[in-house]
């Protein structure tokens, strides 16, 4: 097998996964705190507005190629095994069926928000302070 065919075959479970924690947010067996990192992950996954713009070079990637299958391998870790087992089979299911990823407004906003408020931040850090 090729380095590429590889590479396909990575993404491709990584897209999968991606689809597969949209599902288990809905479960009920999955714990709280998996939930709230799975829809966080989905959220950022499906949104199309990334963290760290493509554009700027290097650094652009850097978030698809190593915080998101950090993030989703992380969140798959804390599900118990019936609900990875369930859900990747509701995820295969629902890509053959759609044939492509769902997207996600509420992440876009997300990313929006943690943007504005990183230039707040940025701006009170860096403003002049006036003492009294």
């Amino acid at each position: 097998m090729k380095i590429s065919d590889n590479l396909k075959v990575w993404a491709k479970r990584i897209k999968r996964d991606g689809v597969t924690l949209w599902f288990a947010g809905k479960h009920p067996a999955t714990p709280w705190y998996a939930k709230a990192l799975g829809l966080f992950v989905v959220a950022y996954a499906l949104s199309p507005i990334d963290l760290i713009p493509d554009f700027i070079p290097v650094l652009g990637y850097v978030d698809d190629i190593l915080l998101l299958p950090a993030l989703i391998w992380l969140a798959i870790k804390l599900l118990p095994t019936s609900v990875i087992a369930e859900c990747r089979a509701q995820a295969d299911a629902w890509m053959v069926e759609k044939g492509s990823r769902p997207s996600s407004r509420a992440g876009a906003v997300m990313i929006i928000m943690l943007w504005i408020g990183i230039g707040i931040a940025a701006w009170l850090w860096l403003s002049p302070q006036v003492h009294a």
